[in-house]
């Protein structure tokens, strides 16, 4: 190897590595996906949450009240009326007021102890989703295990623009399906033949999104497949750094809604780069 060669290799494990403390510091978040202990879809009227098992939601937490409040939905809307003196809207003494979903800018948060709620809205449905900063998974969360960095992970794929109104179906872990905008395909080469992944949008800078699938899966790595982001394509090509993928949330939690690789997307090919599969050391995750 020429010493540009080491000096280039060194700048990307940097890369890798930097990449990997913010990853790790966004998981031992307390409102990231560690914490996620439940998702609870609501039925159309009123839905009372609190501790009370008789309730419609029940949380479980220290301190939180028989009756916490009252959400109703009616039509795509949801209302609180609070109920307990303890329950926090973002941040401050909740009140009777309508909410906001995740779907198109930050939802309204409700605290409750340890606990933060919020909507989420996936198709016709809305389901309040709890997060408590004192979860096991949290606490038991001792780091990620990655495949040692490599170089030639970080391959230059052509890029093929998709037309202005293509898209492709993309399927989540509770069965829904929808249909998605793609900004076209990547191509890459190894082991002598070439393979095409199916990009989704990845943000308003132009870099992709991509869900895939790979021979790794149910061994090495989450059956479920694994994301990555490239950067934006340019001239035709783009850089896609398979040290980069990482775990979808589902690993984390039964309670995300993670959507899952595309058909075409799941490749015969063994992609040792990038996150390995989870394991909280002695802690039992449902999958």
């Amino acid at each position: 190897m020429t010493a540009r060669e080491q000096a280039a290799a060194s700048e990307h494990a940097a890369a890798v590595t930097a990449w990997r403390a913010d990853r790790d510091r966004r998981l031992r978040d307390p409102d990231g996906w560690l914490s996620l202990v439940g998702l609870h879809w609501l039925r159309p009227g009123q839905n009372r949450i609190g501790s009370d098992p008789s309730l419609e939601i029940v949380l479980a937490g220290p301190g939180v009240p028989a009756l916490a409040g009252t959400l109703t939905l009616s039509g795509d809307a949801v209302r609180l009326e609070p109920g307990s003196a303890e329950l926090r809207l973002d941040g401050a003494p909740a009140f009777p007021a309508a909410l906001a979903d995740d779907i198109g800018g930050a939802p309204t948060v409700l605290g409750l102890g340890g606990l933060r709620m919020h909507l989420i809205r996936r198709g016709e449905r809305v389901g309040l989703r709890v997060r408590d900063h004192e979860a096991p998974a949290l606490r038991a969360f001792r780091g990620m295990d990655h495949f040692a960095t490599d170089p030639d992970w970080r391959v230059r794929a052509r890029f093929e623009p998709a037309g202005s109104d293509e898209q492709i179906e993309i399927m989540d872990v509770t069965g829904l399906a929808s249909p998605e905008p793609t900004p076209g395909r990547v191509t890459f080469d190894r082991d002598g033949l070439s393979w095409t992944l199916h990009a989704l949008e990845g943000g308003a800078d132009g870099r992709l999104w991509l869900l895939f699938g790979d021979a790794t899966n149910g061994h090495e790595t989450y059956g479920g497949g694994r994301f990555l982001y490239s950067a934006p394509p340019a001239d035709g090509r783009v850089v896609v750094d398979f040290n980069l993928a990482y775990n979808p949330p589902c690993v984390f939690s039964p309670f995300a809604t993670c959507p899952l690789p595309p058909p075409q997307n799941r490749l015969a090919l063994r992609i040792e780069a990038g996150e390995r599969d989870y394991r909280t050391g002695g802690l039992h995750l449902d999958r």
